[in-house]
């Protein structure tokens, strides 16, 4: 089954990462390996990083019209920066695979989490 393990951070997590320094040098080792392991041992799927909340934009539904509003939302801390996609046996085995992220170096914010999801391939896949 595929999983989807979803990386939150924030502006700031952003705005610390732009400033360069041997933490983000050794973030991006962290990662760098963390992917090629799941290449090596056939549970990586995909991965992509997003850019900075500063440039997403927010679509709502006001009185049957709908409303853009550009990020970064004061009302949000956290925010979606980046995902992998893994297939493995279990689910048990995708949250050991999101779990070395808890040793990932970099800017340290309060709050940090991953969350590990099931994709769901078919409708008829939707698990209550």
């Amino acid at each position: 089954m595929k999983y989807m393990i979803m990386l939150y951070g924030s502006q700031r997590d952003f705005d610390a990462m732009a400033t360069g320094g041997p933490e983000v040098a050794e973030m991006h080792a962290f990662m760098e390996k963390w992917n090629n392991d799941l290449i090596e041992s056939g549970e990586f799927v995909d991965a992509k990083g997003l850019s900075a909340p500063v440039h997403a934009r927010r679509i709502s539904l006001k009185g049957g019209v709908p409303v853009v509003t550009d990020g970064p939302y004061p009302e949000t801390q956290e925010v979606l920066v980046g995902y992998t996609i893994v297939e493995t046996a279990s689910f048990d085995r995708a949250t050991e695979i999101a779990a070395r992220l808890a040793d990932t170096p970099g800017p340290e914010g309060e709050g940090q989490y991953v969350d590990v999801r099931p994709i769901m391939e078919h409708f008829d896949d939707m698990v209550e």
